[in-house]
């Protein structure tokens, strides 16, 4: 049989209050235990206001530029760009989405959705439809990046279409891009 331990309190050797319950399920850690575990932080979030619509089978910078949140403001929203600040670098999970095609259907040829570390392409992912064409693509990139003091990060997007216009979309948050510091 499991022992259940109960306590709205957990001190250290010193009397002091380390976590804390207030009955009815939430738990709050001290100050200096989150210093001890860390945070997961810098963490920022943005997405886009206005759709682009930029030169076929050109990689364009994606126009993030509306914060969700940026806990120590390191999101330019002027050049689209995460730079790590002082005395934050580290490992970074670094992801994004977006939804890549264009204004007539079944037009799409293929669709390229990049990270970018520092002006050039770090991870990518891609979507050929050379075989059968379609309107949108909808991609998504990740990656865990080692990023130092200054080290920047953007999201370009490539689509390369048979006729109309390229459409990088903005319906229903379709394209975000974010990342926060590993805990190490």
């Amino acid at each position: 049989m499991a022992s259940i331990i109960k306590a709205n309190e957990l001190q250290d050797f010193g009397g002091n209050s380390i976590i804390t319950s207030d009955g009815a399920g939430t738990i709050t850690a001290s100050a200096g235990l989150k210093t001890a575990i860390g945070t997961n932080t810098p963490a920022f979030e943005v997405k886009m206001s206005t759709e682009q619509n930029p030169s076929d089978n050109t990689y364009t910078k994606i126009n993030f530029d509306t914060e969700i949140f940026d806990t120590a403001s390191a999101y330019d929203t002027s050049n689209k760009r995460f730079t790590v600040p002082s005395g934050q670098a580290g490992k970074y999970y670094i992801f994004g989405n977006s939804t890549l095609g264009s204004n007539s259907n079944t037009t799409v040829i293929s669709s390229f959705f990049s990270i970018y570390k520092n002006g050039s392409i770090y991870k990518q992912s891609y979507v050929d439809n050379r075989v059968n064409y379609i309107r949108y693509n909808q991609l998504s990139v990740a990656s865990i990046m080692e990023l130092a003091v200054g080290d920047y990060v953007e999201m370009f997007g490539k689509v390369d279409v048979d006729s109309g216009t390229v459409e990088i979309r903005i319906d229903s948050g379709e394209n975000t891009f974010g990342g926060y510091k590993i805990i190490e």
